[in-house]
């Protein structure tokens, strides 16, 4: 099994966090730093609404996208062309500045003797997104995770994101986005296909 699909429980990813009064107190020394004062009324609950955050942010931690891909339909009448969802949300934040990546996914796999129930495509993306990560590994991640789990005959993955830390800080640059891809299997081999996934997600 591959790095990405090890999982650690919610009970063994928990011994080895801080506490939960630890993160706090980290918190509000963030807020002492930025140059205001934690005890002002505006801010005495922040650390608790920050920390309450990040467990829904990178609640994917806790989350495996293998038990999201295990139960698959065999009943297809012998479908095997594309299975491709389009336009799926991407909530994410970088791990470079803990900013948040905000835009769309697009992933596609060729069948082989069975599907996957198209909710479960949606959820392995969202399971990535909600970790820290940069836009090109989790293009990666979705991609190796359902080609390592469906052992489609290939898998597409599309992704177009706004980068808060490039259009709120730095550069200072709106409404630029960053695409990325990643495909294998017949995908990467075989060039009319590929293009038929880009023009399917309004890219070619």
């Amino acid at each position: 099994m591959s790095e990405i699909l090890k999982w650690r429980s919610p009970e063994e990813a928990d011994e080895q966090r801080p506490s939960r009064e630890a993160a706090m107190e980290a918190v509000r020394t963030l807020i002492a730093w930025a140059g205001d004062d934690p005890d002002r009324e505006g801010l005495k609950d922040t650390p608790k609404r920050v920390v309450d955050a990040y467990r829904e942010w990178f609640r994917g931690y806790d989350e495996n996208p293998a038990d999201e891909l295990s139960r698959v339909f065999e009943d297809v009448n012998g479908y095997d062309d594309m299975v491709m969802l389009k336009q799926i949300d991407v909530e994410s934040h970088c791990e470079h500045h803990i900013a948040p990546f905000l835009g769309k996914a697009f992933v596609a796999y060729l069948p082989t003797e069975s599907v996957v129930g198209i909710s479960k495509i949606a959820r392995v993306v969202e399971i990535f997104a909600k970790r820290l990560q940069t836009q090109e590994t989790m293009t990666s991640q979705v991609a190796q995770a359902i080609e390592e789990t469906l052992k489609p005959r290939g898998v597409a993955v599309l992704i177009d994101a706004e980068h808060q830390c490039m259009s709120t800080r730095g550069v200072h640059h709106k409404d630029v986005t960053t695409v990325t891809t990643q495909f294998t299997g017949a995908f990467k081999d075989d060039a009319e296909l590929r293009n038929r996934f880009l023009k399917l997600a309004g890219y070619g």
